[in-house]
C-alpha cells in the first residue's frame, strides 16, 4: 500500500492505518529503535508508543513522507527511552556518539534544545546538504543512527581512520557554521 493511501486512512480515522503502517515499516522501525535500545522489549514498547503518537498526530499533520515522519517519531521516542534507561542517577553513561557531537556545543546543553529551534534545524540541514555524499553519509550514520565506527566501516567499506577524520572535520565545520549563523556554541 502506498504512503498516500495510508495517510488518507489516518485522516479517515481508519484503525487499519496502524496495521498497514506496521506491515510496511516494522523492520525499519526496529532498525531505528535498535540503534538506541539494546533490549527487545524496550524497542517493542518504543514502537508501540510511536504508533500511538503517529495516530494522535495525523490529523492534523499531513506528512509528505510517512516513512521520514514515522522514523523521526521512533527515533525521538527511542532517544527518550534510552535517556531514561541510562540516566546519570541510575549509574548510566552518556552515549559516545552523542558525547562527541555535544563537544560542538560548549555549554553542554542537549542537542534537542538546539534542534527544536527551527532556525538551528534549518542551519544544520543546510550544512548537511553542503557536505560531500560520503561525509554526509558517515555523519548521519554516526549521529542519526548512532552507529559505532566499526559499523560505519562495515557499511561504507571505509577505513576507521577515514571515518574518524571525516567525523572530526565535519564536527569542526558544523561548530563554525553554527557560530557563523549566530547559534550559541
Amino acid at each position: 500500500m502506498k504512503d498516500e493511501q495510508i495517510v488518507e486512512m489516518f485522516w479517515a480515522r481508519d484503525e487499519d492505518a496502524i496495521r498497514q503502517t506496521e506491515i510496511k515499516y516494522n523492520d525499519l522501525c526496529h532498525y531505528v529503535a535498535k540503534s538506541f535500545l539494546a533490549i527487545h522489549e524496550d524497542r517493542e514498547e518504543c514502537i508501540s508508543d510511536s504508533m500511538l503518537a503517529l495516530w494522535n498526530s495525523i490529523p492534523p499533520e499531513r506528512p509528505k513522507s510517512l516513512r521520514a515522519y514515522l522514523t523521526s517519531i521512533v527515533r525521538k521516542n527511542a532517544i527518550s527511552r534510552s535517556r531514561a534507561n541510562n540516566a546519570w542517577k541510575r549509574g548510566g553513561q552518556i552515549n559516545t556518539a552523542r558525547a562527541e557531537f555535544l563537544e560542538v556545543l560548549d555549554d553542554g546543553r542537549e542537542l534537542s534544545s538546539y534542534y527544536e529551534s527551527r532556525r538551528a534545524g534549518e542551519v544544520i540541514n543546510a550544512f548537511l546538504r553542503k557536505l560531500s555524499r560520503d561525509d554526509r553519509r558517515i555523519f548521519v550514520m554516526r549521529f542519526w543512527f548512532d552507529m559505532s565506527y566499526r559499523q560505519i566501516c562495515e557499511h561504507t567499506r571505509f577505513s576507521e581512520t577515514k571515518v574518524k577524520s571525516s567525523l572530526n572535520r565535519t564536527r569542526k565545520k558544523l561548530a563554525a557554521e553554527l557560530a557563523r549563523e549566530g547559534i550559541t556554541v
